[in-house]
């Protein structure tokens, strides 16, 4: 009797779970440096569910760095499309305040012509994640050498040992398996990730709700509950959000301030027009004991808008919005970015774009460790860096949540009447908004001001302070593990463009640096040496040389070449002394 036939084992250097936004960025970052990867999606089809719309000015600048930015806007909103968020008593009520903000064509106008590095090379983008994810997979798709995309098969479990991972695949129908040796998991799969789980790696949690009540202070929250309750029989929210995604086939319906992408209620709920024609988004906020199942999604929507309306529902289903950041991103040869560890309200836009650039950390340092040149202290360098900018996001998620929440405190029913009460509580709600302002939209301190400066895989100046930056503005700079400043050179071209899909020494003065350059040779570092003879971009990166690493953050600079060089070669591809090692 025959021996029965052994299942057939699939190699690949990087399995990569999940084909979000996340995934498939990851799958593209693998691709830039030619690593082979198969990306795998337990979905059989792109996702239905509008999660975010606006891609930052810094995943757009990654994505440039990709080769994929312009492709991309060809999907997007039209570049001649100003972005206005408006707060409303109803879609067809009274205007309460309003921020309006450039085209894509006016912000680049505005970066030429301001090229100071306080901008970013890129605008922002705005798609709905059910338009982008296809694009991506699509660009993926067509591009890619060195990546399979397959959907349809979920992780169901794996072991992991010295030399890779042996991971078991399930089709969505459950009929099939197969098995897939890795030398890396990275598990993109979302906030259930049934990879982390299998980690046993838990979730930090600030816990919405009380954050709001202990923002708002008790007198405040109970006030606001007491007035709800009088006014209409609201009782207290639950921290559940109702989701009704709809097509119309008259959207002019919602033109009544014009042509506005966020439509918000003093009341807590969110009218978002995905592509400045016929697609929305409502998110409203859920009382306590309502059974979700039963709402009838059209109307609503009509309760919400003020008024009723021909409408296609797309979909309709309760979330609820999390403030997490997980407690490891990974070891040894499994690791996790994007909703897997980090999630967030959509509050600032933080979930996909701060995913964006876990996959491109997680990426090169991947790729580094797979072609030999790095160490596995890169990808323990990746979760130090990466969680740090996480907490960091999760408190301006927050931060913007309560600033929401003061705006409902602040309203009063009076701003729906006619009479002189009306207009006069209109506004004061009016003013209170405006003072609270919209910065959960013009944060570029956090798109752009994020900083590895604690990296292990930096090198660190032994004295200085680095810069003071806030939430609202970017402070240009070079001090090490920042993204550098985005310029415009005297011939038009931009500095980051010159970057290399490995290292980058741009030398802005005469210096010789064959050691260095000889010590990357030695370890086989790829590092391209790039003159620059510019006055003003060598004022604002503030040093003669300045070494930038593939995810285009500083890992080194001087005004002369490093007096060991091997030393710094060394500490950039993470193979310095751990001190966690010893214990």
């Amino acid at each position: 009797m025959s021996k029965p036939t052994p299942p057939t084992v699939e190699p690949t250097s990087v399995l990569v779970v999940g084909a979000g936004p996340v995934g498939l960025t990851l799958a593209m970052e693998l691709e830039h440096h030619g690593v082979e990867a198969l990306l795998v999606e337990r979905n059989t089809a792109t996702t239905q569910h509008p999660k975010m719309d606006v891609t930052n000015g810094r995943s757009m600048e990654l994505y440039r760095r990709l080769g994929v930015a312009d492709d991309l806007r060809k999907i997007a909103i039209p570049t001649d499309h100003r972005t206005k968020v408006t707060w409303a008593t109803s879609a067809v009520g009274w205007e309460l305040a309003s921020f309006e903000y450039p085209s894509v064509d006016e912000t680049r106008e505005r970066i030429r012509g301001v090229n100071d590095g306080t901008l970013p090379l890129e605008p922002w983008m705005r798609v709905s994640q059910v338009i982008l994810e296809p694009a991506l997979r699509d660009l993926l798709k067509a591009r890619s050498q060195h990546v399979k995309v397959q959907y349809g098969w979920a992780l169901e479990s794996f072991e992991e040992d010295t030399e890779g991972v042996t991971a078991h695949l399930v089709s969505a129908d459950g009929d099939r398996r197969r098995t897939v040796r890795a030398r890396y998991v990275a598990g993109c799969d979302g906030a259930g990730s049934r990879t982390r789980k299998q980690l046993g790696i838990g979730l930090h949690e600030i816990e919405l709700r009380r954050m709001l009540i202990k923002e708002l202070g008790i007198p405040r929250t109970a006030a606001m509950l007491a007035r709800a309750y009088k006014a209409t029989g609201e009782r207290p929210l639950d921290g559940r959000i109702y989701l009704v995604h709809f097509t119309t086939p008259d959207p002019g319906i919602f033109r009544h301030f014009g042509n506005v992408w966020h439509l918000q209620s003093p009341q807590g709920w969110t009218l978002i027009s995905q592509n400045d024609g016929d697609t929305f988004t409502l998110h409203a906020p859920l009382s306590m004991g309502t059974d979700a199942d039963r709402i009838d999604p059209r109307e609503f929507v009509y309760e919400r808008v003020g008024r009723r309306f021909e409408m296609n529902v797309l979909v309709a289903n309760a979330w609820t919005p999390r403030l997490t950041v997980a407690d490891s991103y990974g070891r040894g040869r499994v690791w996790l970015a994007g909703d897997a560890v980090h999630q967030v309200p959509p509050t600032g836009g933080y979930g996909m774009n701060t995913g964006v650039g876990d996959a491109v950390g997680l990426g090169w340092a991947l790729a580094a460790v797979l072609q030999g040149w790095g160490t596995p202290g890169l990808l323990r360098a990746y979760e130090h860096e990466r969680r740090a900018v996480a907490l960091r996001n999760r408190a301006a998620s927050a931060r913007h949540s309560a600033v929401r929440g003061a705006v409902k405190a602040a309203y009063r029913s009076a701003v729906h009447s006619e009479r002189w009460l009306g207009a006069r509580a209109r506004q004061r709600l009016g003013r209170e908004i405006n003072d609270l302002g919209n910065l959960e939209n013009e944060a570029l301190g956090i798109e752009l001001g994020y900083r590895y400066d604690t990296s292990p895989v930096v090198c660190h100046e032994p004295s200085g302070q680095a810069p003071h930056q806030t939430m609202d503005e970017y402070t240009p700079s070079t001090w090490p593990g920042a993204r550098p400043p985005s310029v415009l050179l005297r011939d038009g071209r931009a500095i980051f463009d010159l970057l290399h899909p490995g290292f980058t020494l741009l030398r802005f003065a005469d210096h010789d640096v064959t050691a260095l350059a000889d010590a990357a040779v030695e370890r086989g570092v790829p590092l391209k040496v790039v003159d620059v003879r510019d006055p003003h971009a060598r004022t604002l990166y503030e040093r003669d040389l300045v070494l930038i690493r593939p995810d285009q953050h500083v890992a080194w600079r001087g005004d002369t070449p490093p007096a060991d060089p091997p030393h710094v070669i060394d500490r950039i591809r993470g193979a310095h002394h751990w001190p966690q090692e010893t214990s």
